[in-house]
């Protein structure tokens, strides 16, 4: 088995046999659902969102492809199709990282420091930074509708 294969399958069984609800598509290791909770002490908190997750043939060397399946109101993520615009992700990705990293430090950092001067969603950037209650207001209101 090549080394990519073997750590993809790696670090898939690792976030499997953690707290979250992953579900396989087709029972294929690169493109699976992860069920991810919002960050304590965050609008996002109460909220539960289904996360797309594809790993290219190249992972770890290459990063996931991430994207939120249900709508979420934030600056960084388009509200239309769920992607995600994270930099460290795309741009910062390294081998050492692996999935649990992405669910446990990359996207509750991403919906608990949103960065307003980079958006995929202008709508929630300029509503951040010029009402930063409302746009709170917003993303609770967009967590209780599910």
């Amino acid at each position: 088995m090549s080394s990519p294969k073997r750590r993809i399958e790696t670090d898939v069984m690792k976030l499997m046999m953690s707290d979250y609800e992953v579900t396989l598509v087709n029972d294929n290791m690169q493109e699976f659902y992860v069920i991810f909770k919002g960050p304590s002490e965050t609008p996002f908190a109460e909220g539960k969102w289904k996360v797309h997750v594809e790993l290219p043939d190249q992972y770890p060397y290459k990063s996931p492809s991430i994207g939120f399946v249900n709508k979420i109101f934030h600056p960084n993520i388009d509200e239309g199709s769920g992607s995600v615009c994270l930099d460290v992700i795309n741009q910062t990705w390294s081998p050492m990282f692996d999935m649990i990293n992405i669910f446990e430090v990359f996207l509750p950092q991403l919906l608990r420091y949103p960065n307003p001067t980079d958006p995929l969603n202008g709508e929630a950037a300029a509503l951040l930074m010029r009402e930063p209650r409302s746009y709170d207001a917003r993303v609770k209101g967009r967590v209780e509708q599910g």
